[in-house]
This record gives structure tokens, C-alpha cells and sequence, in this order.
């Protein structure tokens, strides 16, 4: 029997029993959700012993967020306690086949349900699912353009219009339950707006994550300029920010006084410092400056009072960085004459040496990259980066993590692209460097990991081979265990 979850404290009760568990993390505009939906209940009925749960993904964000969850279909599975696996997509002999191991069924040696999945979900259900998932194959399989070519094009529409959504499905018919908010949120706050649906575009949907560095849609810009998806759009729009944004930005409201006159004029744009008196803009310069590295965030350092805001100071912690702090929130004027001084429109802002870093999604793929050690150390804040430390943080950046030639998409050698279609079969999530980009981190992993050939392949910081020992692994079904103990 398949049941619904009210919380996170009613999950954690569960997966904390020990029993077997698999959440569904589904949406109700979701037509494969659906599908995996009836396969889920048979699956309930063929494993009595694991206890079925269901998520709607969009109701429930703070579950959806403890476990990452970005798309649906997904699923989670639970043993001992623990999360000991997830599955994205609509793939009904996977799921069948996890459900199987985390149950420890007698017959466990085979290979667990396909066949009893295919007997209780019945042919139709199956065939529907199996469609969807040969139409996204044939979907992913479209040729690329020039990786200059794609960026061009990337950079023509996202500058199409000065707010630009690019969203699953379009604003009057949206695929999706976070493009539906955003679009709800920009038809409140009255901004024309123009979109994009990333489902009739392959080569836009996957290349627009890396030139954005935003692995999730919707995405909305403005001016050509990342705001952020759905969370960072309903925050800043709850909070005021986002129309503060859009004003600083020239964006008018549809049908105001200033809107029908930059319809006569041909528009206009608001300069970055527009509205600045120079007492403001000079007590701005100081705050900036009175710490080298400065963070103007919600709250104190002590007691975030916001996430984004918490997750900076927790990476300048984990820097061991000394930093200077301003609460926003209890200064209006530094508030909002800071977003113009800046030109960025949100909360928190980093700041090193006087000079702006970014906010906390940028900070944070900084210091995945090793790049905000590196500009800290350039700036004379904390001492030069070993290659020795350089190499650990790289290791240790993901829990498993690739050092290969190319890109997942792109492997530059044979034996990197096996291993990349070995990870992706088992639907393992990994991070990768590319060391032809990099010739210290090529020569000095050698030596770090005594292991002379690439690709290697580290889980937590421990190195579990090269191509051999991943494709042995691999064969042997072992692969999947191996990256989850």
C-alpha cells in the first residue's frame, strides 16, 4: 500500500525505523510521474515487507530540497535508516530492480522484479514508460552545434528580451509546477516578460546549465544577467527584491506611466548608479572596504536569517577566512542603494578587497572549483594553496569525482568515455576535471595518487582506480555498491 507524506518529521520517524523505504517524488502535471505511479503501487503489492511513501515534489520543498531533488519522477530508497540510493527518470526495471535490493529478498542473487514488474504493471503501463524513455534517448541524441556557435546563440536568447524566462512548456500551458510559480510571480509583479520552453530544444536545455553554471529550470535573466530559478525568484519576490530589481534595471511595470513612455522614446535603461546621492554612494565605498573580505548578508554570521545568506558564511568558515559582516535588514537605505552600487540585485553579496565576488551561488562553485582559495590568496587574504591541498580539495570536492580527459560530454580519449557510460549506467552523480586543462593538477595527481594513467576515479576522497578496475567493477555489478558504502 502506497501512502502519502504530510512532512519531513514524519519521513525522518519513518526512514529512522530501519525498515526498508522508497519514496516517490512526483507531480501531479507530470505525465511520467503518473505512469511511475501505478508502477509504484504494483511494486507495493510485490514487496509487502519495503514501505512505500509518496512526495508531491512541489507541495513539500523542504523534502525536496533535502534530498536534492530537481525532476520528477525520483525516487529514494532507504535501508538501515539511511539513504542508500536515489533514481531519476522513468526507468519502471530500475525501480524495480532497487526496490528488490533494498527488500533483501530470498532470491536476491537474481536480478530482482523486471519480470514480476512486468506481470503486475501490465503491458501498457510498462510500454508507456518504455516509450518515454526511447523518445528522451532520441531526444538527448540531436546533434550539437560549435561549442561557439551554441554560446552565441545562448547569449542572443538570453538577451532576447530584458526579462527572459526559460521554462518547461510555455507561460499559458507551463510543464512544470516551478516554471508555473515563476510565471505566476512575473504576471504579479507586472513585467512583460519574454520565454523560452526548453523541451523543444535539446541543445538549449543541456548547454544553457553550463553557460548559466545552473543545473535546474526554470531560469529566469534579466538584462542578459542570471537571477536564479524558482526558489531564488519566489524568495526575492516575497521579500521585495525582485521588483526592487527589476526597477534598478529600467524594467517597467506593463501599463504604468513609465512603460507607455518608453514605448514612445524606444525604451531606455537605467544607469547602474542612477539614484545614488554621493553621501550614500561614499558611505557605500567605505562599508565595502572597512573588512578585505566583506559580507553583506540577512542577519549576523551568529544567526543567518536566511539560507543563502547562511551558506556563505558556512564556506568562509570552512576557508577558515576572517570576514566582516552587515545585516541588510537593519539598514534600508545600504539595503537598496547597495543593489544599484553593485548592479546585483540580490542578498548576500561578497565582497574582497572593495571589489564585488558575487552571491552564494557563485561563492559556492567557487570553492567547489578551488577557485575561491585561489582568489583569496591573489588578493593576500590566506596564504598560497599547496598543490598538495589544491589536489585534496579537487578530490574531496564531490563524493565521487572523475579526473579524466574532456568533459562527461565530451571524453577526449577512449578510456574516459567508457568510464563516463560505466558511472551514467548505474546512474551514479559524479563531478569530473578535466586535466588537459590543467597541467599541474595532470602531473601532481600522478604523484598524489601513485597511480601513473588517467582516468581516476575517487570516491570520498579515496581513489578507486582507472578504467581496468571501473569496467571490472562494472561487469561484475558491483560498480553501484562499491560508490555507495
Amino acid at each position: 500500500m502506497v501512502k502519502d507524506i504530510g512532512s519531513k518529521t514524519e519521513l525522518d520517524n519513518l526512514s529512522q525505523s530501519g525498515a526498508p523505504v522508497v519514496l516517490h517524488f512526483w507531480a501531479s502535471w507530470c505525465d511520467a510521474s503518473k505512469q511511475m505511479d501505478q508502477v509504484f503501487s504494483h511494486l507495493a503489492t510485490d514487496f509487502p515487507r519495503v514501505h512505500f511513501f509518496r512526495v508531491e515534489a512541489e507541495e513539500h520543498p523542504e523534502i525536496s530540497e533535502a534530498y536534492s531533488v530537481s525532476a520528477v519522477p525520483y525516487f529514494v530508497f532507504f535501508k538501515d535508516g539511511k539513504a542508500v540510493d536515489s533514481l531519476e527518470g522513468a526507468d519502471p526495471s530500475s525501480l524495480a530492480n532497487k526496490v528488490g535490493k533494498i527488500a533483501g529478498s530470498s532470491t536476491s542473487a537474481e536480478p530482482a522484479a523486471p519480470a514480476s514488474l512486468g506481470l503486475a504493471a501490465g503491458p501498457m503501463i510498462l510500454e508507456t514508460v518504455k516509450e518515454n524513455a526511447k523518445a528522451t534517448v532520441q531526444d538527448r541524441a540531436q546533434p550539437a552545434s560549435t561549442p561557439d556557435a551554441l554560446k552565441t546563440r545562448l547569449e542572443k536568447l538570453t538577451n532576447s528580451h530584458p526579462v527572459m524566462l526559460f521554462m518547461k512548456g510555455t507561460p499559458e500551458e507551463p510543464r512544470c509546477g516551478f516554471s508555473r510559480k515563476v510565471v505566476d510571480i512575473l504576471k504579479e509583479e507586472k513585467v512583460d516578460f519574454g520565454s523560452f520552453d526548453i523541451l523543444s530544444d535539446n541543445e538549449v536545455r543541456e548547454g544553457l546549465k553550463k553557460f548559466s553554471n545552473w543545473p535546474t529550470f526554470p531560469q529566469l535573466y534579466c538584462k542578459g544577467e542570471l537571477l536564479g530559478g524558482s526558489d531564488i525568484t519566489i524568495a526575492m519576490h516575497q521579500s521585495g527584491e525582485l521588483a526592487d530589481a527589476f526597477k534598478d534595471q529600467g524594467i517597467s511595470i506593463v501599463g504604468s506611466k513609465e512603460s507607455q513612455d518608453e514605448a514612445v522614446k524606444g525604451g531606455g535603461v537605467t544607469s547602474g548608479s542612477t539614484g545614488l546621492s554621493e553621501t550614500l554612494k561614499a558611505r557605500l565605498q567605505v562599508l565595502v572596504n572597512s573588512k578585505p573580505v566583506m559580507l553583506f548578508m540577512k542577519g549576523k554570521p551568529e544567526e543567518p536569517k536566511c539560507g543563502f545568506s547562511g551558506k556563505v558564511v558556512e564556506i568562509l568558515n570552512q576557508e577558515k577566512t576572517e570576514f566582516g559582516s552587515f545585516d541588510i535588514l537593519l539598514d534600508d537605505e545600504v539595503r537598496q542603494g547597495l543593489k544599484v552600487y553593485s548592479n546585483w540585485s540580490s542578498y548576500p553579496q561578497l565582497y574582497v578587497k572593495g571589489e564585488l565576488l558575487g552571491g552564494s551561488d557563485i561563492v559556492l562553485e567557487m570553492q567547489k572549483s578551488g577557485e575561491l582559495k585561489k582568489v583569496l590568496s591573489e588578493k593576500g587574504i590566506i596564504g598560497e594553496q599547496s598543490l598538495e591541498d589544491r589536489l585534496k580539495t579537487l578530490i574531496n570536492s564531490e563524493k565521487v569525482m572523475l579526473f579524466m580527459k574532456g568533459s562527461p560530454d565530451e571524453p577526449k580519449c577512449g578510456f574516459s568515455s567508457k568510464v563516463v557510460k560505466a558511472l551514467r549506467g548505474e546512474n551514479v552523480s559524479f563531478g569530473s576535471f578535466d586535466i588537459l586543462t590543467d597541467e599541474e593538477v595532470r602531473q601532481g595527481i600522478k604523484d598524489f595518487s601513485n597511480w601513473p594513467t588517467f582516468p581516476q576515479l575517487y570516491y570520498k576522497g579515496e581513489l578507486i582506480g582507472g578504467c581496468d578496475i571501473i569496467m571490472e567493477l562494472s561487469d561484475n555489478g558491483e560498480l553501484k555498491e562499491t560508490l555507495s558504502e
